[in-house]
């Protein structure tokens, strides 16, 4: 499934959410699924030390090179795809990354709300 024919929250094409570090199921820059995809990489986040920290301590660790896997490991500030229920999981321990909604598949709402979302929508800082 290509971006193009995938929906964001908004209900507008699916946005990339990063391609360096490159993220994705798929490795294509966008938080696609499919079927396959049983963890469902859905969110695209901007993940934050609080975040980096959570997901290492619960089993996940982003932050570390894994150079076998072309995986450079995550910075604070990166865009990557995250599991929908880890992002859940980060929401109810009060440490949820912003959400970058236009990068965000419509898949994420089978775990969260959109009014989750937009709560912890990413915003950028206004320029001028």
């Amino acid at each position: 499934m290509s971006a193009n024919s995938a929906l964001n929250v908004l209900g507008t094409p699916l946005q990339a959410c990063s391609y360096d570090p490159l993220t994705g199921y798929y490795r294509d820059g966008c938080c696609n699924t499919a079927k396959n995809d049983t963890g469902s990489h859905v969110v695209c986040a901007r993940v934050t030390e609080e975040f980096l920290r959570f997901s290492l301590q619960v089993g996940n660790d982003l932050s570390t090179s894994r150079p076998e896997y072309r995986f450079k490991g995550l910075q604070p500030g990166d865009r990557w795809c995250l599991c929908a229920l880890r992002w859940r999981e980060a929401l109810l321990a009060g440490v949820a990354p912003p959400v970058v909604l236009e990068a965000t598949h419509e898949k994420v709402l089978d775990f969260v709300t959109l009014e989750q979302l937009q709560a912890n929508a990413f915003k950028r800082a206004s320029s001028g």
